[in-house]
């Protein structure tokens, strides 16, 4: 059954990335592929059962691909898929957004505090 979307590209964005784990996720996977542990290290503060929920959707999504191992302990690895990597630009966005507005809120703390 074929997903129907948005009319609102924003809001297909959104409905694709708008949580904050997903994002999280994808800035550590745009750097290259990972294991599970490696990413929940990474992100922090993030469920074992909540990750595994936001991995699957995103892999259900064609956002990034799962790879598993037959081993014991099973190994498994998450890479972004080509989709997944055309997202790249828009978390590049945020972070330079995200450091403009640290400057400009330190500046004005500053500014309050003089």
């Amino acid at each position: 059954m074929e997903q129907v979307l948005p009319a609102c590209p924003v809001e297909t964005t959104l409905m694709l990335i708008g949580d904050k784990w997903k994002v999280l996720i994808l800035r550590e996977l745009v750097g290259g592929t990972k294991r599970f542990g490696q990413l929940k290290n990474a992100i922090g503060g993030v469920s074992q059962k909540v990750l595994t929920a936001q991995l699957r959707d995103m892999e259900q999504k064609g956002l990034l691909s799962r790879k598993v191992y037959a081993e014991v302990p099973p190994r498994v690895e998450y890479t972004l898929t080509e989709t997944g990597y055309s997202l790249r630009p828009i978390l590049d966005a945020m972070s330079a957004w995200g450091s403009a507005y640290k400057v400009k809120n330190a500046q004005a703390a500053g500014q309050m505090e003089g």
